[in-house]
């Protein structure tokens, strides 16, 4: 019997990276990691109903286990945001923002 690939393989692996490359931008991209997730799960259930009919489960358990460390890293981002705007609220935050950019745009003329 020939064996083939899981469905999505390639996806969740893409996903996964992206989740991790892309996570300091506020953990928007928790997103990707949650799809890359339950799409590894499907795949693993799939595996296991099936085991000798597919070849690429090394690539779907790397691709979860990406996943889970991406859902890590924007759950860490998205509370050290919450956090930094509950403690010092967003009129400061969006204070020294604007100082820190002036300065900035300042320093780059000279």
């Amino acid at each position: 019997m020939e064996k083939t690939t899981l469905p999505n393989g390639k996806l969740i692996y893409t996903l996964a990276i992206l989740s991790c490359t892309l996570f300091c931008f506020g953990g928007i991209t928790i997103v990707f990691a949650l799809i890359s997730y339950l799409l590894a799960r499907k795949s693993e259930t799939l595996y296991k109903q099936n085991p000798n009919a597919y070849s690429n489960i090394k690539t779907i358990k790397k691709g979860k286990i990406i996943a889970i460390i991406g859902l890590l890293l924007n759950l860490i981002i998205v509370g050290v945001t919450i956090w930094t705007l509950a403690t010092i609220g967003w009129d400061a935050w969006s204070d020294e923002f604007m100082r820190r950019w002036n300065d900035g745009l300042q320093n780059s003329n000279r």
